[in-house]
C-alpha cells in the first residue's frame, strides 16, 4: 500500500497528541473514542436511561420519524444534499433500530439492525449492493485482552470515527445533519483498535477496506489514525484516513487505479457548564488524480469545510434546549457533490424532552449554494437556495450512548 507525503500530517497530529498524554492509568471506558462510538453525549451530556438487559446482553433501540416542509415545493419531493431528512413535504420514517451489545470481558460484540430511509442512505454506495447490508448499521466483535492496560480491538462493520455528529438523531444537537456529516465517510469494515494512554488521551489505529464499503472495490486498504483528548469541560478529537478508494476493475478486467484519498477531520468541543456547550468541526479532503484536465494528465480534487454549533438550555428548566448551527463547505472540483460549488447552511433547532425516552424537535434550516443545486417546483437543480421547516419525534430506550 502506497501513501503520499501528506500522510505525515496525520502522523504528526497523532504523535503530537500522544506526546501530551500523561503516564499510563487504569483502562478508560470500553467504548472507543470514535465519533460514532465515542461517548455520544460529549457535545451535550444527558441523564442516563435505564439499561435493558437479557442475561449478559444489553438492548437498546429507537423509532425516529419526521415531517419536513420544503418551501421550494419540489416535484421530486427531495431535500437536496440532506442526511437523513431527505424527503420533502411528507411524513417519513427516518429510522427504526434495535441494538444488541455485550461489553468485551474479554470478548464482546455489537449488532445494530433496522430499517428506514437512513439505512438506505447509509448503505447507498455499498459496492456489494444493498442486499443484507441495507439492514445492518453496525456489526462487529470486540476483544479486550487482560493485562493490556485497556487495549480494545474491534473487527467488522463500524461507524466512522470522523465527524462531530452520529447516526442516531437523539444523540445530536440538531435533527438534520451538517454538510460535513453528509459529505464525509459513514462507515468502514475492517479492524479498529483503541488504547487509553494516561488519564485524558486515547489513541487508535484502523485498517479498513475504505469508505462506505463492506465489500472492497479494490485490493488496497485504508489506514486510519485516531486521537482523542477528553476532559470534563474540553474535548479534542482528530481523525485521519488515507488510502486508495478508486475501483480497480472494469467489466471484470483489472485496471490501474493510481492515487489515494486523504481526509483529516478535527472536532473541538467546549462544555463550560451544564447549560451551554459549543463545538467546532473542520474537514479537509483530497482525492489524488481524480480529474483528468488534459489527456494523460490528472489533477487532485479538494473538498473542505467547517461547522460551528452551540447548545443553550434556559435557566430553570431541564427539558428544553436551543441549538443553532452554521456550516460552510467547498467542493472545489465537484468531486463530492457532483458539481463545483460552495455550500452554506444555517440551522436553528428547538429540542423538547417530553418524557424520559421521548424527544421532539422543531427545526428551521436554510441551505444555499453559489450554483443552482436545489430543486424548485417542477425543475431539478434550478435553485440556489432551499428553506425547510421540520418537526421530528424520536422514541428511544436503553442506555443513551
Amino acid at each position: 500500500m502506497q501513501y503520499p507525503k501528506c500522510v505525515s500530517l496525520g502522523l504528526v497530529l497523532w504523535l503530537g497528541c500522544l506526546c501530551t498524554a500523561q503516564t499510563p492509568a487504569p483502562a478508560a471506558a470500553d467504548k472507543p473514542a470514535a465519533a460514532a462510538d465515542k461517548p455520544a453525549d460529549v457535545p451535550a451530556p444527558a441523564p442516563p436511561t435505564p439499561v435493558w438487559s437479557v442475561g449478559p446482553i444489553d438492548f437498546s433501540g429507537l423509532v425516529d420519524g419526521y415531517y419536513s416542509l420544503n418551501f421550494n415545493h419540489p416535484a421530486s419531493k427531495i431535500n437536496n444534499g440532506r442526511n437523513f431528512d431527505a424527503k420533502a413535504n411528507q411524513f417519513s420514517l427516518n429510522m427504526a433500530k434495535l441494538t444488541m451489545e455485550h461489553t468485551a470481558d474479554p470478548v464482546g460484540f455489537k449488532l445494530e439492525l433496522g430499517f428506514g430511509r437512513a439505512f438506505e442512505i447509509f448503505n447507498a454506495t455499498e459496492p456489494g449492493g444493498l442486499g443484507i447490508f441495507r439492514n445492518i448499521l453496525q456489526g462487529y466483535v470486540s476483544l479486550k485482552p487482560s493485562k493490556t492496560s485497556g487495549l480494545l480491538v474491534d473487527f467488522g462493520k463500524f461507524n466512522t470515527s470522523a465527524g462531530a455528529e452520529v447516526t442516531e438523531t437523539h444523540l445530536n444537537w440538531n435533527y438534520s445533519r451538517s454538510l460535513l456529516f453528509a459529505n464525509g465517510p459513514y462507515y468502514h469494515f475492517g479492524v479498529r483498535t483503541t488504547m487509553p494512554v494516561g488519564k485524558h488521551f486515547t489513541g487508535g489505529v484502523q485498517v479498513v477496506n475504505g469508505w462506505n464499503n463492506v465489500e472492497d472495490n479494490n485490493s488496497a486498504k485504508t489506514l486510519g489514525l485516531t486521537a482523542a483528548i477528553t476532559t470534563s469541560k474540553f474535548n479534542w478529537f482528530n481523525n485521519y484516513y488515507v488510502g486508495n478508494e478508486k475501483t480497480d476493475t472494469a467489466d471484470g478486467i483489472k485496471i490501474k487505479a493510481p492515487g489515494v484519498r486523504n481526509f483529516w477531520d478535527t472536532v473541538v468541543n467546549f462544555n463550560p457548564n451544564s447549560k451551554f456547550s459549543a463545538l467546532f468541526n473542520f474537514d479537509y479532503g483530497q482525492e489524488n488524480q481524480a480529474i483528468f484536465t488534459t489527456p494523460g494528465k490528472a489533477a487532485a480534487a479538494k473538498f473542505y469545510g467547517y461547522s460551528v454549533a452551540a447548545r443553550f438550555m434556559p435557566k430553570g428548566n431541564d427539558t428544553f434546549c436551543i441549538s443553532p448551527r452554521f456550516d460552510w463547505y467547498k467542493d472545489r472540483d465537484g468531486f463530492i457533490t457532483t458539481q463545483a460549488q460552495t455550500l452554506k447552511e444555517f440551522t436553528l433547532t428547538g429540542d423538547w424532552k417530553m418524557a424520559e425516552g421521548l424527544l421532539a424537535r422543531f427545526e428551521y434550516r436554510r441551505d444555499s449554494s453559489n450554483q443552482p443545486f436545489f430543486d424548485r417546483g417542477n425543475g431539478t437543480l434550478n435553485s440556489r437556495n432551499m428553506n425547510t421547516v421540520l418537526v421530528g419525534v424520536v422514541a428511544y430506550f436503553g442506555p443513551k450512548r
